[in-house]
């Protein structure tokens, strides 16, 4: 982002995600990762439609293969949450309430599962 290159980032991301997603298939963890971070790449872009439809796809996937309650599925709804919050040009009333509920409900479960102390506890609490 300092240096510019933001469209060259993106690039990067999306034909990491895309690669593992061949090699590996969508239910393999590093390809997960691979779809946050696209999703962070395209919502700091202001993206923020494309990175919705990726994400509600993938957090699917991590439900069906790690669960609720799995970090990698609640840092998934997280950043859904942020995304729904963060299109302030297409946001409606429905994505606001979702975006609350499912942060309230992100921080009951984390803070269950994860410890009251942890980070990411205390970065929802923020949102």
């Amino acid at each position: 982002a300092k240096l510019g290159r933001d469209d060259e980032a993106l690039r990067l991301r999306r034909d990491g995600y895309t690669r593992r997603l061949e090699r590996h298939g969508e239910e393999n963890r590093s390809t997960l990762i691979s779809a946050i971070n696209l999703a962070s790449s395209l919502l700091r872009l202001e993206r923020d439609q494309e990175a919705k439809t990726l994400l509600r796809r993938t957090i699917l996937v991590a439900r069906r293969a790690f669960g609720e309650v799995d970090m990698l599925t609640l840092k998934l709804r997280w950043t859904y949450a942020v995304a729904l919050y963060r299109d302030v040009n297409r946001a409606t009333l429905d994505d606001l309430r979702e975006a609350v509920a499912m942060l309230e409900e992100l921080e009951r479960t984390s803070r269950r599962v994860l410890g009251g102390a942890h980070p990411m506890v205390g970065a929802i609490e923020t949102c």
